[in-house]
C-alpha cells in the first residue's frame, strides 16, 4: 500500500484540528517485528497525555494487549487508543496510487476529539425469563437457561409433553398483551383450559382414565375431543386441578426477559424492544437467544440517542394534528402521539408497563418518546422538518465537524470530487472491508476508489437533509447511504424521500448529476453490485467550499448550507418546485373563504403565520414554513392548502420577508363606528347564528357592534330585563 507522507504530513498541517506527528516513520509490520515502535509510542503518549492514533483495526486487540503489557504506559482508560482503517478502505484499491488524500482526510478525521457524552438509560434485570411456547419447546429452552436465570412457561397450545418433575412455574393460557422493555415486561394472558397447571400435581390419572385420549403430557385438554363423562375431574378430586366450570381468567406477571417460541411473534415491528426475543421453530435462532439471554442479568446503560424540544415540535396544537413524520418512521414504536394532554402535567409516565416507571409531574404534550425502546436509528431526526427531536450519539454539530474536517483535509491534499459513503459501524464495515479483501486479490473488482471517502455512523439513518446539503456545499460531490440488513423498510423509504428533495434542490439550482443514492446491498454476495455503484461518476459540485460550521439547529444549518449553494448555483431560478416530504415551502390561502379568523396563527409553530395588530392581515414568513399541515387542519373555512417549494425571489431575500397572504378592510361597528373584526367574519357569524333564539332583532344587530357599544346597548335599552326589576 502506498504513502506519500510528505503529502500527507503537508494536508494534515494545513487541516485544523490534525496534526503529522508521528508520520515521520512509517511501518509495515507495527503488529510484528515493529511492535516495539508502537510500545515506545504508547509510553510516550501516556507521558504526555496525548491520544494515540494507530492506523490499523485488524490488529486492534493486539496493541491494546501491548499497550497493558508496556511498562510506563498509561491505561487505555488514562488515555484512549483510536484506530483507523486507511487499508481496505484505501489502500487495497485499484485506484491506491490516487488514496492520498482520502487517507489523509480519514487520518484528520479520526484525529477529533471525541463528541461530549450523552445522558444514559437505565435496565435492570433480575433475570426473571418468561418463555412462551409449546410445550417440547419451551421445556428444552428451559434446560438451557434455568442455572443462570428464572425461568417459567407460559404453555400457548396442547400437545408436546411436560417434564414429569416440576422444576419451574409452568402457566397455560392464550397471551393477549405484551409490553414493556428489558427489567420491565407486562404480560397478561387468558387462561381458559380446564386444567389449572398450578394445582396439577402430573399424577396422569386423568390420561389414563381419560377414554378418548383428550388429555395429554402437556396436561392440557382437547375440548373438542372431550365427551364430558368427567372422569378425570373424578380421579383429581384430591387436588382440585381440573374444574370445567371455571371462568375463564386473565392473569398477569412481571418479566425480565421474554423468550418467544410461537411462529408469529408478539411484536412485529423492526425492531422489536430489547429483552424480547423471538426464535419460533428456528433451532439456529434459539442457541443465538440463549447465548444471549444467559448474559442480561444485572444492570445495563445505553446512550439517551435523542434530544427533544417540545417548543419546536410541530406536531400538534390545540389537539390538531400536523406532522407526525417521526412517529410514522419509527420502527421500534419508541414514539406516540400526547396531543390530548395539551402541555398539562402528569404524575405517571404514560405508554410503558403498569408499574415500570414512576416520577414527578412533567410537562407533556406534541409527541412522547419512549428512551427505554428508542434503539438509536435517527430516523425521526431525519424526517423531523423543525429539528424538535434531533439525534444525539453522537450531535450534528459534531457529525457536521467529522465530515467538514474529511473534506477539508481531502482537498487540502489535492482530492477532487469527493463522495461521501454513509455506512453502518457494524454490517456496513464489515462490507467495505469485505469488499477491499477481496479487491486484494479478485483483479475483476476495482475496491474502494480513491475519490470515495466510508464514513461509519451509528445508524445510516441518523443523518440526513441537512448534513447531506452541508456536505454539498463544504465541498462534496455526492453523498451515498449504503443499505444493509440493519435498515428498516421505513427507513429506506424515509431516507428515498429526503434524497429526492435534495437532489431536487440541486437540480434546481444548476448541479447536473445525481448528488444522493441509496445503495442497497444484503451481504457478500453484493460485493460485485456494490463494486460497480461506487465508481459512478461525479457530479457537479461548488466552484468554493463553503467553511461553516453544522449547527444544532438543524434549520439554521439547512439555511446556510442553502445560502452558500445559491451563492454557487450555476443556474439563477426563482423557484424550485419540491417533493411533498419537503420542510420548506409556502401555503396557498383561498381569500374567498378566509374570514381572517386568525386560527392558522395561534396553530402555527414555527412562527410563520402572523397577524397584524393595526388591521385585518395574515402574513407569512416563508423560511420559516417546516410545512407541518397544523395550519391547514386548524382552518375552519378549509381555506389552506400546503405548497412545497424554494422561493429563491430577490436572491433569497423575499422568503426571509413578511409577505401578505390575505388582507381585508375591517368591519366598523354600526354604533360608533370604530373597527373591529373582519366584514367576512362578522357576515359568517351572522348566517351562523341567524337561526339561534338568543340572537334575534335587537340581540342579532348587537353582534355588527364592538365590545363597548354591545355593553352600552343591553343596559341603556328599555326592553332588556333588569335585575332591579324581579
Amino acid at each position: 500500500m502506498p504513502l506519500d507522507v510528505p503529502a500527507l504530513s503537508q494536508a494534515l498541517t494545513a487541516t485544523p484540528g490534525a496534526s503529522p506527528e508521528g508520520l515521520e516513520t512509517p511501518h509495515t509490520l507495527l503488529c510484528r517485528r515493529e511492535a516495539g515502535a508502537f510500545q515506545r509510542a504508547a509510553k510516550a503518549t501516556g507521558e504526555a497525555g496525548e491520544p494515540l492514533l494507530v492506523a490499523c483495526t485488524q490488529e486492534s486487540r493486539l496493541f491494546v494487549e501491548l499497550n497493558a503489557q508496556t511498562e510506563g504506559a498509561a491505561s487505555i482508560e488514562e488515555r484512549p487508543i483510536r484506530f483507523v482503517n486507511i487499508r481496505e478502505t484505501g489502500g487495497w484499491s485499484r485506484d491506491a496510487r490516487g488514496a492520498t488524500p482520502k487517507i489523509a482526510a480519514l487520518l484528520a478525521a479520526a484525529q477529533l476529539p471525541a463528541p461530549a457524552p450523552v445522558p444514559t438509560v437505565s435496565y435492570r434485570s433480575s433475570g426473571r425469563c418468561l418463555i412462551v411456547g409449546p410445550a417440547d419447546a419451551a421445556e428444552r429452552a428451559a434446560e438451557l437457561l434455568a442455572d443462570k436465570l428464572d425461568v417459567s412457561l407460559l404453555i400457548d397450545r396442547r400437545g408436546g409433553a411436560l417434564t414429569q418433575q416440576h422444576r419451574w412455574a409452568v402457566h397455560s393460557g392464550r397471551l393477549t398483551r405484551l409490553a414493556g422493555w428489558l427489567g420491565a415486561f407486562d404480560v397478561q394472558w387468558e387462561r381458559g383450559n380446564p386444567i389449572d397447571l398450578d394445582l396439577c400435581t402430573r399424577c396422569n390419572a386423568c390420561l389414563e382414565v381419560c377414554p378418548e385420549g383428550a388429555i395429554d403430557f402437556s396436561y392440557q385438554i382437547d375440548l373438542d375431543a372431550c365427551k364430558s363423562h368427567r372422569e378425570c375431574v373424578r380421579v383429581c378430586a384430591a387436588a382440585g386441578a381440573i374444574d370445567f366450570e371455571r371462568a375463564t381468567e386473565t392473569l398477569h406477571q412481571q418479566a425480565d426477559l421474554v423468550l418467544d417460541l410461537r411462529e408469529q411473534p408478539a411484536f412485529t415491528m423492526h425492531q422489536p424492544p430489547q429483552g424480547y426475543f423471538h426464535a419460533g421453530s428456528d433451532e439456529r435462532a434459539l442457541m443465538k437467544a440463549v447465548l444471549e439471554l444467559r448474559e442480561l442479568v444485572g444492570e445495563f446503560e445505553k446512550p439517551k440517542f435523542f434530544a427533544y424540544q417540545q417548543r419546536l415540535c410541530a406536531h400538534s396544537r390545540n389537539e390538531q394534528i400536523g406532522c407526525t413524520a417521526c412517529i410514522d418512521v419509527c420502527s421500534a414504536q419508541a414514539i406516540r402521539s400526547d396531543a390530548s394532554l395539551k402541555g398539562k402535567p402528569q404524575g405517571k409516565q404514560r405508554g410503558g408497563p403498569e408499574g415500570a416507571t414512576t416520577g414527578a409531574a412533567k410537562p407533556t404534550g406534541g409527541i412522547a418518546v419512549e428512551s427505554h425502546l428508542c434503539v438509536g436509528c435517527g430516523a425521526c431526526s431525519t424526517v423531523c422538518p423543525s429539528g424538535a427531536i434531533t439525534f444525539a450519539y453522537p450531535s450534528a454539530a459534531d457529525q457536521g465537524l467529522r465530515l467538514r474536517t474529511l473534506l477539508t483535509a481531502y482537498a487540502n491534499a489535492g482530492g477532487r470530487d469527493a463522495a461521501l459513503l454513509i455506512h453502518s459501524e457494524g454490517a456496513g464495515t464489515r462490507l467495505i472491508d469485505e469488499l477491499g479483501r477481496a479487491a486484494r486479490v479478485d483483479k475483476s473488482l476495482y475496491g474502494v476508489p480513491a475519490r470515495v471517502m466510508p464514513v461509519a455512523v451509528w445508524h445510516t439513518a441518523s443523518i440526513g437533509l441537512d448534513l447531506w446539503l452541508a456536505a454539498i456545499a463544504q465541498g462534496a460531490s455526492q453523498v451515498w447511504v449504503l443499505l444493509t440488513h440493519e435498515e428498516a423498510p421505513d427507513y429506506r423509504a424515509a431516507l428515498a424521500e429526503q434524497m429526492e428533495v435534495a437532489d431536487a434542490l440541486l437540480n434546481g439550482l444548476g448541479f447536473t448529476g445525481r448528488h444522493f443514492a441509496l445503495i442497497d446491498t444484503r451481504d457478500t454476495r453484493d460485493l460485485a453490485a456494490l463494486d460497480v455503484a461506487l465508481r459512478e461518476p461525479p457530479a457537479a459540485g461548488v466552484a468554493r467550499a463553503a467553511t461553516f460550521a453544522a449547527q444544532a439547529d438543524k434549520r439554521a444549518t439547512l439555511e446556510l448550507a442553502l445560502d452558500h449553494l445559491l451563492a454557487q448555483a450555476p443556474t439563477a431560478t426563482d423557484e424550485i418546485a419540491l417533493p411533498a416530504a419537503s420542510p420548506f415551502g409556502s401555503l396557498n390561502v383561498n381569500t374567498d373563504t378566509c374570514t381572517l379568523c386568525l386560527a392558522c396563527v395561534g396553530a402555527c409553530p414555527a412562527g410563520a403565520l402572523l397577524d397584524n395588530p393595526e388591521r385585518p392581515q395574515l402574513r407569512f414568513i416563508e423560511k420559516n414554513c417546516v410545512q407541518c399541515g397544523l395550519c391547514a387542519h386548524t382552518c375552519p373555512e378549509d381555506a389552506i392548502a400546503l405548497q412545497p417549494r424554494l422561493w429563491l425571489a430577490d436572491g433569497g431575500k423575499a422568503r426571509k420577508a413578511p409577505r401578505v397572504l390575505h388582507e381585508t378592510e375591517p368591519f366598523r361597528c354600526i354604533r360608533c363606528g370604530k373597527p373591529f373584526g373582519t366584514l367576512r367574519g362578522i357576515e359568517t357569524m351572522m348566517a351562523k347564528l341567524a337561526g339561534h333564539a338568543a340572537f334575534q332583532g335587537k340581540a342579532a344587530e348587537r353582534l355588527k357592534m364592538c365590545g363597548d357599544c354591545r355593553v352600552i346597548d343591553m343596559h341603556t335599552s328599555p326592553d332588556e330585563l333588569r335585575i332591579t326589576d324581579l
